[in-house]
């Protein structure tokens, strides 16, 4: 079973007609620690959902309550947004959606998002200071034929 700070990922199939779960299952699970659920289906309750200190990520919302008993399993791959998800894999997830990373893989990837990271706080640093230099696009579009530019 979930442990604190794990990722529940469910593989719904997509199916947005009937609810995952809802505001008590969600309830019960950031009581218990759980940090987040990745739902490839739908959840409801969403204003209480909201309302809760664990993250929810779903395909979407319906009011319909959810079957109480299966299919499951626990601790085997699942599928999630034709994403093969492996026990164990860093999830990663934020207003702009979800990436699995395989666990082999986590420290190589972390490195270089936080590498992108610092390049991008660069690039912000130059832009706040007026100094963001992107004369290579302008290039770039002329050597393509791009008019107006």
């Amino acid at each position: 079973m979930a442990a604190p700070g794990d990722v529940i990922v469910v593989d719904a199939g997509g199916d947005l007609a009937i609810a995952i779960t809802g505001e008590l299952m969600m309830g019960w699970a950031a009581r218990r620690g759980i940090a987040a659920v990745i739902v490839d289906g739908a959840v409801r309750d969403a204003a209480q959902l909201r309302q809760l200190p664990i993250g929810i990520w779903a395909c979407g919302i319906t009011p319909s309550g959810p079957y109480k008993d299966g299919p499951g399993e626990i601790g085997y791959p699942v599928s999630c947004g034709g994403q093969v998800v492996m026990p164990g894999d860093l999830i990663m997830a934020d207003e702009d959606g979800v990436v699995v990373l395989p666990a082999a893989d986590a420290a190589e990837a972390i490195a270089a998002a936080e590498g992108h990271q610092a390049k991008e706080a660069k690039a912000q640093q130059d832009i706040d200071g007026g100094t963001w230099e992107r004369n290579w696009v302008i290039a770039s579009l002329k050597a393509k034929g791009c008019g107006g530019v």
